[in-house]
């Protein structure tokens, strides 16, 4: 081989060297770019996006909810109530101990026959009832929660009854319960003068106050009354 040819060779070895070290150098910059920009998110906040969600779980009450049911009872509607901690910022009226000893509802309002009711054990917001012109109730793992027109919270333990069927509530009523599809039941609540209100669950449960006689219905089918 001549000494040019020498020459040549070696320069071409040279800069693919050069050219190897290049692309060494700029992966090593966007890697340390994408971890300071990870620290920065970190910092921020941004990763405990799933931290409600993860507290909920862990107390047994995750995927509780209930949303607006037609009841013709007074005029009123049932409903609205969700594991959620979104929506208006409001001052609490007052804070009530439930039935179970250990949580408690924090109740605010928001507005005309508009009040909202935070489910709170051991610091954590557990679920959230919302009344817009229409009452709301939740089952919470057998503890029954109502939050009516008023701002008024009532909560008991037990007494359900697993629908389909006909039930005898308290106050008189009866409840007959049959199942319109999954994870959606309907209750009509009758008196002496036939059907008073009609809850349906589409997947939430559902809460009415029925003249002084609360009552849930739950997205399994579960119906259950207290005075």
């Amino acid at each position: 081989m001549s000494s040019s040819t020498t020459v040549r060779a070696a320069r071409r070895r040279t800069l693919r060297v050069a050219a190897a070290a290049l692309v060494a150098a700029a992966g090593l910059t966007l890697t340390a770019c994408s971890g300071s920009e990870a620290a920065d998110a970190k910092s921020a906040g941004h990763t405990n996006v799933n931290s409600a969600a993860a507290d909920s779980t862990a107390s047994g009450w995750s995927g509780l909810q209930s949303t607006g049911a037609k009841a013709g009872l007074a005029g009123k509607q049932s409903g609205s109530a969700h594991v959620t901690n979104g929506g208006k910022a409001a001052s609490p009226v007052r804070t009530q101990r439930l039935a179970d000893g250990v949580s408690k509802a924090e109740i605010s309002q928001l507005g005309d026959q508009h009040y909202r009711a935070k489910i709170i054990a051991r610091g954590s917001v557990l679920a959230t009832l919302e009344t817009n012109g229409h009452d709301s109730g939740l089952d919470a793992n057998d503890m029954f929660v109502t939050l009516t027109l008023d701002g008024q919270v009532h909560s008991w333990m037990g007494g359900g009854h697993q629908g389909p069927g006909t039930f005898k509530l308290a106050g008189g009523w009866t409840a007959k319960v049959t199942k319109a599809g999954e994870l959606r039941y309907r209750a009509q609540i009758i008196g002496h003068d036939g059907v008073a209100a009609t809850l349906e669950t589409k997947g939430h449960d559902v809460g009415l106050d029925a003249n002084g006689i609360y009552i849930v219905l739950s997205a399994g089918g579960v119906i259950s009354a207290h005075a």
